[in-house]
């Protein structure tokens, strides 16, 4: 079998890589050894640049319809409720998703499943690689199938395969970090209590962290915890009714847990990969890299480290740039992996430690002073950017060049309104985009180019709340890459320099 693109492992990352493939009608065939997609809940946060991903294949208002929007955190502490911090508008003018998205991960593949099947594609279940080896001209691996082995050419691979990563390991590749001592328990449940089914509940505990997550259905939470330093058992002999005792034990809350639909321990390691690719083989999620839950950051990064990956891959297998191009893949996703393993890291140890200053800060003080924190706008804007991931930019790579404004190459395509209407909303074709808001010094008519088919074109007016985000006066030009990151931002108009820049990559 021959194919561009073989994609190995059909989790959320895999599944969302395949969805982003078929915008640029790249052939790939995608496996994976379980029998369909997972029937449990598994990871359950999903962030606002996830969904603006989503809403480009027109997918992201039915994933918000099948889970639940965390509106507010209610802080627990002996059982009670201290404070209460309001998530409402949080987000609000900085993506047209300014909310956390709690939905479950069967539901979250399967709609990806379903996608990728409504394209006239499909999984192969049940197939699982054996081995592979690549050179110059392409990649052969060899999978398990139901029918026996079989033999997979395609001129790119991309290991999606998770943690325990058959791909990284055949490529040598290190997994430098740590193991966090301390077990990790989650569990899906339904509880009989007194608190509301409309919040996000966080015990602000002396040596543990245990917080519940409301799931779509009556009396359903999702419960993550941790078991105390020097907890002796193996992850593995820990049976439901220990992690209940220890619930109970940390939480001080009554409670009545009348069903358990899934649960896990498990030893929480946060580690990445010394690099991202290795000749024409690439690894996206966890392959790549593990942290803490700390954040819901791990899903929604490699999501979208195969979203930075897709429309390079497109652009080589179809002609358009050379093979350098990729090399990006790694020069832009290895940092974002370092610094989130920093922040989940950091995070973490904020929210469990027990030293004793930190003990009394979570427990004595966040509780009376978090939600009027999060009110201040100079708080939204660090902590909505950072913990959604809108605030993840490549100003350092080789493909971000133009002036300094306060606005910068290499980021993310700020979220406004033009016109009445999303910006987003003109940014949905694969491919790239050319922004000129012009000052009116020139007719807006007279402004215009011929890219043909690598870039679509628009021209607006520079409006106020225009000039005011990027810090301009004059005309303004964009030349967005497809992923919709800024890759030549100029203050005045020169179709020169966007042909030059086009050009160069």
């Amino acid at each position: 079998m021959q194919t561009q693109v073989l994609i190995v492992g059909a989790g959320p990352t895999g599944l969302a890589l395949a969805a982003q493939l078929t915008r640029y009608d790249i052939d790939f065939v995608i496996i994976d050894k379980h029998e369909t997609t997972t029937p449990f809940s598994r990871a359950i946060g999903v962030h606002a640049r996830t969904l603006e991903l989503y809403d480009q294949i027109g997918i992201a208002d039915e994933l918000i319809s099948l889970g639940w929007i965390a509106n507010r955190v209610r802080l627990v502490e002996g059982g009670e409720i201290r404070g209460e911090i309001s998530l409402q508008d949080i987000g609000t003018g900085m993506s047209p998703f300014p909310f956390l998205l709690i939905v479950e991960q069967g539901k979250h593949e399967k709609l990806l499943y379903d996608f990728i099947k409504a394209k006239g594609r499909d999984v192969r279940w049940q197939t699982e690689l054996e081995n592979f080896s690549q050179n110059e001209n392409g990649v052969a691996a060899n999978v398990r199938t139901r029918d026996g082995i079989e033999t997979v050419e395609a001129q790119y691979l991309i290991g999606c395969d998770g943690a325990h990563s058959q791909v990284r390991h055949t490529l040598g590749l290190t997994f430098d970090g740590g193991t966090f001592e301390r077990l990790f328990y989650v569990a899906d449940v339904e509880i009989d209590w007194a608190f509301e089914h409309d919040a996000l509940h966080v015990c602000l505990e002396k040596n543990n962290l245990t917080a519940f997550f409301p799931m779509k259905g009556d009396r359903r939470w999702r419960i993550v915890g941790t078991f105390p330093e020097g907890h002796e058992a193996d992850e593995s002999s820990i049976l439901y009714e220990e992690i209940e005792r220890q619930i109970i034990a940390d939480t001080e809350i009554k409670l009545d847990i009348t069903n358990v639909n899934w649960f896990s321990v498990y030893k929480v390691h946060s580690r990445h990969v010394n690099k991202f690719s290795e000749g024409r083989c690439f690894l996206a999620g966890d392959s790549a890299h593990i942290h803490t839950p700390a954040g819901a950051q791990g899903m929604n990064t490699g999501i979208q480290d195969g979203y930075n990956l897709a429309w390079k891959l497109s652009e080589v297998i179809r002609g358009n740039a050379d093979a350098k191009i990729l090399d990006s893949y790694n020069e832009e996703r290895l940092p974002n992996a370092r610094r989130l393993l920093q922040t989940t890291d950091r995070f973490f140890q904020m929210g469990a430690s027990d030293d004793w200053f930190a003990v009394f800060v979570r427990t004595k003080i966040v509780p009376y002073v978090a939600n009027f924190a999060l009110n201040l706008d100079v708080v939204k804007n660090a902590v909505f950017p950072l913990a959604s991931q809108i605030g993840i930019n490549y100003r350092g790579s080789s493909l971000s060049s133009g002036d300094a404004l306060k606005v910068k190459s290499g980021d993310r395509m700020p979220y406004f309104l033009v016109e009445g209407k999303s910006i987003y909303d003109l940014l949905r074709e694969p491919r790239f985009h050319v922004l000129v808001f012009a000052d009116g010094s020139s007719p807006i008519g007279e402004i215009n180019a011929d890219l043909g088919e690598r870039a679509d074109f628009h021209v607006f007016p520079l409006y106020p709340n225009i000039a005011e985000l990027f810090g301009v006066s004059e005309t303004l030009t964009v030349l967005l890459r497809p992923d919709n990151y800024i890759g030549y931002i100029s203050a005045g108009y020169s179709i020169d320099e966007i042909r030059n820049y086009l050009s160069k990559i």
